[in-house]
């Protein structure tokens, strides 16, 4: 059996990223030269090697070794991350469990909580509360650090997640992931209002090929892997509405890169433009109502709010709901209330 896809490998875990604007009277200097002045701890030598490779890009183009960085250049780097040790260190992190028993549990994580140990977040993850918790926990293969992870979530999402006690429970709920079975529906806001409000998107996604830290949709579905997502329209606002999501497929940010190829990026998702006032009017009144919106929900409006699966042992159906968030709420409210006096 392949290893589920909501487990993918996601590549910007593996990479630093950096970008920079030249300024708008630099002189010409090699571009290697240029880096080496404004990069902490690299070496000309590892400069030059990410250009070979196409880790570094100007103005969204690769460039060759002798390229002489310009006034205003945009410059994006994407260095590898050496290797580092796996090993989970164990940490006294309170967890929200909604249910447990001796197989497994399910827990419901707090926005801003990452999942497990990655780059720029090598503590105060799930795991790293796993392991405290908890002595030997299985791990899927590839998955070394891992421990008891079945699937994962955006660390600014919010929402479920089912960890897996035992070898037994572990496979079986990866197979459940694999063959498509496991419910899984988010509730999201969304910036307009989808219409039909009711369909499914059926688009492949995949790492961008301009930003590897962003999911995008290959419609032409010569690139990327399958995916399906089923929306359904819940409330309509006027500027934005609240949407619910049904997974068929688990890909890294798939809802949120699905959403922005239907034209509603995700409320206040800064990775996919939905942190602008892409609906309303122009207002300044309406946009600093739409600012305290933001500060009120200072993430991707988007919770994990249904998990339903075949429990491994008693091979009963299990479905957990979780109540959105205090934030999510707020959010809602105050658009309901912007709505009916406006």
């Amino acid at each position: 059996m392949n290893e589920p896809e909501i487990l993918e490998q996601d590549d910007d875990e593996l990479f630093e990223h950096h970008r920079i604007t030249a300024d708008a009277k630099q002189s010409l200097v090699r571009i290697d030269k240029f880096l080496m002045a404004r990069l902490p701890n690299v070496t000309r030598t590892k400069i030059q090697a990410g250009i070979h490779e196409g880790f570094v890009r100007v103005n969204e183009k690769s460039i060759k070794p002798n390229y002489k960085v310009h006034p205003n250049d945009v410059i994006t780097v994407s260095m590898p991350e050496p290797p580092r040790d796996t090993t989970v260190v164990p940490e006294n992190i309170a967890l929200d469990i909604v249910y447990e028993d001796a197989h497994l549990m399910v827990i419901n994580k707090p926005a801003g909580m990452v999942v497990h140990p990655a780059y720029q977040n090598w503590t105060g993850t799930v795991v790293n509360a796993l392991a405290y918790h908890f002595q030997n926990l299985p791990e899927l293969p590839g998955n070394d650090g891992r421990p008891g992870l079945v699937h994962r979530i955006d660390k600014d999402t919010s929402g479920l997640l089912v960890i897996a006690k035992d070898e037994t429970t572990l496979t079986a709920l990866a197979k459940q992931f694999f063959d498509h079975t496991i419910e899984r529906r988010y509730h999201a806001i969304v910036w307009g209002v989808p219409e039909p409000p009711q369909g499914t998107i059926n688009v492949n996604v995949g790492r961008s090929l301009r930003d590897r830290r962003i999911t995008t949709a290959f419609p032409e579905g010569d690139m990327g892997r399958h995916a399906i997502t089923h929306y359904t329209l819940l409330q309509d606002l006027r500027y934005v509405s609240v949407i619910e999501c049904k997974l068929e497929t688990g890909r890294t940010h798939q809802i949120r890169a699905h959403m922005k190829y239907l034209g509603h990026p995700l409320f206040n998702d800064a990775l996919y433009g939905g942190d602008q006032v892409l609906k309303g009017t122009v207002f300044t009144k309406y946009k600093q109502f739409v600012e305290n919106c933001f500060e009120v929900i200072p993430r991707q409006a988007l919770h994990a709010k249904t998990l339903g699966f075949v429990h491994p042992v008693t091979k009963q159906f299990m479905q957990f709901e979780s109540e959105l968030p205090a934030d999510f709420k707020a959010a809602i409210e105050k658009w309901e209330h912007y709505v009916k006096y406006n």
